[in-house]
């Protein structure tokens, strides 16, 4: 498993679909990144609030692969960080290939627990008309490909800045595939 680079953060303190770029966030234990309307720890997704509030807020980070923004490029889609509402952008990873559970340590001091996959939403269709079929597909057996990205708790915090190293730390045990979270 690669270990990768940070290339940008977002975060925004308000309900909106994309989150503006920082020069750096902190990830808070327990909580997600300070100051996102996303930290906490029971759910704040609008969708899973309805549900049930009081479940527990496995979505705290939101992290997604450039790779995607190149990849969909090519369908003529024009997504920069921060567009999907994600939190940490990355490169040189393959985050969805990664096991439940595995621990990304971001820059010096923050760790992620990995705990599902984004399930992507019709608002990336209002964002970018036909960007949904772009992000969540099938593949040879029919079954769901989820591509825009994946979820996590913040286990220790720290300051994530563009450039910070990743190192993944896969857990023990057989491999347990991501899945909607």
């Amino acid at each position: 498993m690669s270990d990768g680079t940070v290339t940008t953060v977002s975060s925004n303190g308000t309900y909106t679909f994309t989150k503006p770029n920082r020069e750096g966030i902190t990830l808070l234990t327990g909580l997600g990144v300070e100051g996102d309307v996303h930290a906490g720890v029971t759910v704040k997704h609008r969708s899973r609030v309805a549900q049930d509030p009081t479940q527990p807020n496995l979505r705290q980070v939101h992290l997604i692969h450039a790779e995607l923004f190149d990849d969909v490029a090519g369908a003529g889609f024009e997504v920069a960080p921060g567009d999907l509402g994600e939190n940490v952008t990355t490169r040189g990873i393959d985050l969805l290939g990664l096991p439940t559970g595995t621990r990304l340590h971001l820059g010096a001091e923050a760790v992620v627990e990995v705990t599902g996959l984004r399930n992507p939403c019709a608002q990336i269709d209002t964002f970018r008309h036909g960007l949904l079929k772009q992000v969540l597909g099938r593949d040879e057996n029919g079954e769901i490909v989820r591509k825009a990205g994946i979820m996590g708790i913040v286990l220790s915090g720290g300051e994530v800045r563009p450039g910070d190293p990743i190192r993944a730390e896969l857990p023990e045990g057989p491999h347990r595939p991501l899945e909607r979270v």
